[in-house]
């Protein structure tokens, strides 16, 4: 197991790449199986989620997740999405949430052994690098078995181990027969990040 009994860790989510990744694969995340898992093989500080939100008047869907994750123990970062009209007058919305994680993993490295990073993003490459030079392990779980892969090569190289989503994921994963809540389909940051078009 990537985990130590003895390591200070902490976990840090990018809701976008883990909704993207789980759904590629085909199951659902457990949230509370997930921070368990932390609590019962580390010395668990932390669990920070980040994710952008579109700055409108109707019901979102990711709002009942943040809220319940919120009342759960873990920390969240939110931030409003951008919307904007592209060069053909089609209306998109996006958030990126790289810089929000790279300065909580930088401003967490001392008081942490340990980083578990769930994202694929190359951008974070240079943070987890500075953070390594502080002497912090750093896991970077995502999926080379999604199509296509959800983990950037200079991000998989430079972290001190990979995680294969898939390989782990039973250790959370919502059990079919498990009921879940009535509301919405969750539709995550991830689906925001992905350049979005709007209806009109």
């Amino acid at each position: 197991m990537f985990l130590k009994p003895a390591e200070r860790t902490a976990l840090f989510i990018d809701g976008a790449s883990l909704y993207h990744a789980a759904k590629n694969l085909g199951f659902d995340v457990d949230f509370r199986s997930l921070r368990d898992l932390f609590e019962k093989r580390s010395l668990f500080r932390r669990a920070y989620y980040y994710a952008a939100i579109p700055d409108t008047d109707e019901y979102s869907p990711l709002r009942p997740l943040t809220d319940w994750l919120a009342y759960n123990g873990f920390h969240l970062i939110l931030k409003t999405a951008r919307e904007f009209t592209d060069h053909s007058g089609r209306r998109r919305i996006k958030g990126n949430m790289d810089v929000e994680l790279a300065v909580d993993l930088l401003e967490q490295a001392p008081n942490l052994d340990h980083a578990v990073i769930i994202s694929g993003d190359a951008d974070l490459r240079r943070a987890v690098e500075a953070v390594q030079s502080r002497g912090v392990r750093v896991s970077v779980i995502s999926s080379t078995r999604s199509t296509p892969p959800m983990i950037s090569d200079d991000l998989r190289r430079q972290a001190d181990r990979f995680i294969e989503l898939a390989e782990i994921a039973p250790e959370f994963t919502r059990r079919s027969a498990e009921p879940r809540p009535r509301q919405a389909p969750i539709r995550h940051p991830a689906d925001i990040n992905s350049d979005e078009t709007l209806p009109t």
